[in-house]
This record gives structure tokens, C-alpha cells and sequence, in this order.
């Protein structure tokens, strides 16, 4: 039944009819029937809209944008059947990340638990600032964090956490935690009067500029500190730059270590960071202590291999791959050492978008940013759990909550081992594949993980040469330019390819880092990065020889 036009009906007729629209609040065979087959029927739909390639549907090849800006909210009732063919519809275009013809970049692929927490809690609509209006999708939260903290080696008697809005979220309360320290707490009434800095490295996420300007302390107030070849933090660099900041009086909130940068996969040494964050404190004679937060949402995962035994290797990963694992667990094995943590499970967790936690070793500390029940006066009336005394957010879905708990109950640590060891299998078996290619440069070789970045170069011109000319030398600057451009041209050749419906769709980094002299420009790079279980050995062919098909079709360069 739709109701259109101007026919007189009275309201409680049509009410009746909506109600249909909505998830009966009480068992009700015929309803609940409905409401499975509504869902269902889309299922269906998007399912016709899958082929060969890694995308739903067409492509869409042109801006729907301006046409989308001219819609006027609509005046009529209409119905389930035709808003589900709408929202199937609105999936044309969109990337599967679970093919093994995606590896683009870090995008979950959920598991179908994961995907079952997100519907139960889109029809119960659970908010978890208290248990009052969330009942034991609370205790999702609670029992997360606690499995985290016992993955990672915090003690879950002291650790606490939450889940937020992103990793952003993440960086953003361990920062703020990190300048009420310095202020004990008054920033949360009296705001911030003086300048107070964060350090991070040069490529660590970008989310840290937002977290400055939004904290209100400015990005001039970001230190940057270069990082070394192997896109993890320079620990001589952070001593020179901490030695300044605090021998010219500056106070530092925070120092954002990054445990899997997002285009490389870099890990900082977070063990010396901490020391040497523990060293100036007693030589300076600091009041307070810098926060020192780890950014892991990516590499947060490789914890589950704590306790694999590599010597054995039950799970029969190559040589190589165990040398990657082992050589990222060094560093992230020092996870309990950080002050906080930023993990986000629709990265390496296998969840839906979003399901971010920010894991904190003393959850005392959240007393800094507590607000007081009368100022809330119509919440935690009753209930035992009211984190939103010391959230930002007001309104805090259990969907992550609830997704990260099912995905960590279904997996467990071996599961979790399968899946990320299966990534980084595959990421070393195409670096090897390309190595084979003197044309080809690997660039982040000693960053182990499931992505893969690297540059190609013309014929007639020696690889390994060309790229420490244009990492080192000012004087190729205008090559390096120009290699970058040439690279641009075969990554374009395989999208067209692969928007044709062949080949594998990988992405492009504008500044996988920059080179190693003054003003100096950026080096671009395609990117593999793996994220699926059914990412197999035929796709890892299809990457390399696409791309030494795309470079023999450049005949001038």
C-alpha cells in the first residue's frame, strides 16, 4: 500500500500502515516474516549485481554530484519495496573488499558475525552512554576492552576504554588526556591559555593535524619529527626535538607513536620512545609525565602472535612470511608499554565501519575528563555503567562494541593468525614476484606487513640506481618528477583496465615519503594492499603482470 496525492485520510489510518514499516516490537509471525524478506529481497538484489570484477554493478563513470545537490525532501509516503531497490541501487560502483581483486587499502571486509552485531544493534538502537538505554550491549564494551587488555598485555583489573568514533577518535582522548595531565584536570572548565605541543612522526596519519586544530591548540603546535628510510619515527630526531621543546620551556601533552603507518606499514619503536620519554622526565624535572599514545588501529592485530610458537610454526607459514611476522612483533609486542592505545577493528579486525577503541592502561585517568551527573540531569538515574559522564560523545552507538566482541568470539587468536598471516603471505609472495623485475623497486622492503608499495621504471634505466638517485640526490629532483608521472601513467592504464572488468584494482600514494634532502619533492607509488582471505596466488600474478603489460604499452617516454 503507498499513500500518494491528496486523498483525505485520517492520521490513525495511515498510521496503522507505517507501523509496517518497522521491526514489530512484540513476536509477530506475519510481521516478522516481512521484515526478514524486505531484508532479504535486498540481499538478493545487490547479490544479482556481482561479476568478475571487484566492484558491484557498473561503474560509474560520470559526477552524479550537482544532480544529487537539486534533491528536495520528498512529499509522499512510498513503500519498502521500492526504497529497497533505491538502496540497492545506491551500491552501484562500490569496491567488494573481500575480492581477491581489491587491494586497494586498509578496508574491512566484516565477518558475518560482525555484520549480525551491526543489525541487532540497528533494530534494538542500544546507546551505550549507560546501561540504562543499552542493556548488555554494555557489557560488549566492557568485556572488549578487557579481552584487549588481555591481548596486549595491559592489566584488566587498571585498563579501561571505550569505543569512539574512528581512529581519529582514538588520537583525539589520548591528546586531550595528555594536556589535562599537564593542567590536572582544569582545561575541562577553564579551556587551554597556553601553547602546549604534540609530537608525531612525518608520516604518521594525517588524523593528528585534525586532532590538534580541533583539541583548539592549532597545528602550529604539531611537531613533526622526521622519520628514518624505514617509515618509523627517528628516535635521535624525537631526542633533538624533545631536548629543544623542553629546554625553551614547552610542555608536551602527547607523543604519537605509530604502530603500522597506513601506506607503508611502518612501526615505531615504541620501547624506546617510552624510555626516552621516562629519561627526560627525571633530567628535566618535569611535573607531569607526556602521554605517550600508539596509534596500532592497523597493527594492533599482529598481538595475536604473542604466543605462536615460530619455532614449531603449527600453522605452516614460508620462511618468509615468518620472518615478516616476527620481525612486526618485536615492536608491537611492546604495546602494554604505551599510556593508550588506538585500535580500530574495521581495519585488521574484520568489522563493519565504525568499531574504534581507545584502550587506556589506568582508567583512572578518566576522571580528567568527567563531568559531574547534575549537569546531566535526566541520565544515570539508574544502571551501574555511565561512561558518557567521560565520553565526547553523547550519543554512542553499540555497533562497534558489539561487532568487535563477535568478531574476537568467532576468530579467537587463531583465527586471527590465519587471517592476518594469510595477508602477509600473500604481500611477500608479490614482493617476491616483483623483485624477479629489474624494472621494479619494492620501496617499504623492510616493512612487514600485508602492503606493498613500489615504483617502476622506463626501460633502459636501472632500477635500484634511479631510486636511491631520487631518495638522496638533489640534483634528480626533476627526474624523480618526472618518473612519478610515469608511474601515474601505468597505474591509469591498469584502473582503466580493471573498470573494463579485468585485472586487479590496486591504489596510488601521492608521498609513500618524501626524499631525503631540503624542499624536496614527494615520491609516489602504486600500492598492493591485502586485506582478503581469498586473495590467492593467481591474483598475485595478475598484479605484476598487469603492470609489466601496462608499462610495454608506454612505447615514448
Amino acid at each position: 500500500m503507498e499513500i500518494r496525492g491528496k486523498q483525505r485520510c485520517h492520521y490513525s489510518d495511515i498510521l496503522e500502515h507505517l507501523k509496517t514499516y518497522f521491526p514489530s516490537p512484540i513476536s509477530d509471525p506475519i510481521m516478522d516474516s516481512y521484515f526478514v524478506h524486505s531484508v532479504s529481497r535486498f540481499l538478493d538484489q545487490v547479490d544479482s549485481l556481482k561479476s568478475a570484477m571487484p566492484l558491484l554493478g557498473t561503474v560509474v563513470k560520470h559526477n552524479h554530484h550537482g544532480a544529487s545537490q537539486q534533491a528536495a525532501f520528498p512529499e509522499n509516503i512510498s513503500s519498502i519495496e521500492e526504497v529497497t531497490g533505491l538502496l540497492a541501487d545506491y551500491c552501484q560502483g562500490m569496491t567488494i573488499w573481500s575480492h581477491p581483486n581489491a587491494q586497494v587499502n586498509v578496508y574491512p571486509l566484516p565477518t558475518i558475525s560482525s555484520i549480525t552485531a551491526f543489525i541487532a544493534a540497528a533494530i534494538y538502537n542500544p546507546n551505550i552512554i549507560t546501561d540504562e538505554y543499552s542493556g548488555r550491549f554494555t557489557e560488549a564494551e566492557i568485556q572488549s576492552i578487557a579481552m584487549l587488555s588481555d591481548l596486549i598485555g595491559y592489566d584488566p583489573q587498571q585498563s579501561g576504554g571505550l569505543f569512539t568514533f574512528g581512529g581519529t577518535g582514538t588520537i583525539l582522548y589520548g591528546c586531550k588526556l595528555g594536556i589535562e595531565k599537564i593542567l590536572g584536570g582544569r582545561g575541562m572548565q577553564e579551556g587551554i591559555r597556553e601553547d602546549i605541543k604534540i609530537i608525531s612522526s612525518d608520516v604518521s596519519h594525517y588524523s593528528r593535524l585534525n586532532v590538534a586544530a580541533w583539541l583548539g591548540l592549532g597545528m602550529k603546535n604539531l611537531i613533526t619529527v622526521p622519520s628514518t628510510s624505514n617509515n618509523e619515527m627517528s628516535l635521535s630526531a624525537l631526542n633533538d626535538t624533545l631536548r629543544v621543546a623542553l629546554s625553551r620551556g614547552d610542555k608536551v601533552a602527547a607523543i604519537i607513536a605509530t604502530l603500522g603507518t597506513t601506506d607503508a606499514f611502518g612501526i615505531d619503536d615504541l620501547a624506546a620512545i617510552v624510555h626516552l620519554r621516562d629519561r627526560l622526565v627525571v633530567e628535566y624535572g618535569l611535573d607531569y609525565v607526556p602521554h605517550v599514545h600508539a596509534d596500532a588501529v592497523i597493527g594492533w592485530a599482529w598481538a595475536v602472535f604473542r604466543d605462536y610458537n615460530f619455532e614449531d610454526n603449527p600453522l605452516g607459514f614460508h620462511a618468509r612470511t615468518l620472518r615478516s611476522l616476527t620481525d612486526s612483533l618485536e615492536r608491537i609486542d611492546s604495546l602494554q608499554m604505551a599510556d593508550s592505545i588506538g585500535i580500530d577493528f574495521h581495519k585488521s579486525g574484520y568489522t563493519p565501519y565504525i568499531s574504534s577503541v581507545f584502550l587506556l592502561k589506568d582508567r583512572s585517568a578518566l576522571a580528567l575528563l568527567s563531568r559531574v551527573p547534575e549537569q546531566m540531569p535526566y541520565l544515570y538515574q539508574v544502571g551501574h555503567y555511565h561512561p558518557g559522564i567521560y565520553t565526547l560523545e553523547c550519543s554512542r552507538a553499540g555497533t562497534g562494541a558489539l561487532a568487535a566482541l563477535a568478531s574476537m568470539r568467532l576468530l579467537g587468536k587463531q583465527g586471527y593468525r590465519v587471517l592476518i598471516g594469510h595477508t602477509v603471505e600473500m604481500a611477500e609472495m608479490l614482493r617476491e614476484r616483483l623483485e624477479r623485475h629489474a624494472c621494479i623497486q619494492v620501496l617499504n622492503d623492510y616493512n612487514y606487513g600485508p602492503v606493498t608499495l613500489f615504483r617502476v621504471y622506463p626501460p633502459g634505466v636501472d632500477a635500484e640506481q634511479a631510486l636511491h638517485r631520487e631518495l638522496n640526490d638533489p640534483d634528480y629532483h626533476s627526474q624523480l618528477l618526472a618518473y612519478n608521472d610515469y608511474n601515474r601513467h601505468i597505474f591509469d592504464l591498469i584502473y582503466e583496465r580493471v573498470m573494463q572488468g579485468e585485472g586487479v584494482l590496486l591504489s596510488w600514494t601521492i608521498a609513500y615519503r618524501h626524499a631525503n634532502y631540503p624542499d624536496a619533492p614527494a615520491v609516489a607509488a602504486m600500492k598492493s594492499f591485502i586485506m582478503s582471505p581469498w586473495t590467492d596466488l593467481k591474483a598475485i600474478d595478475s598484479v605484476v603482470n598487469q603492470v609489466m603489460e601496462a608499462r610495454e604499452q608506454i612505447t615514448s617516454y
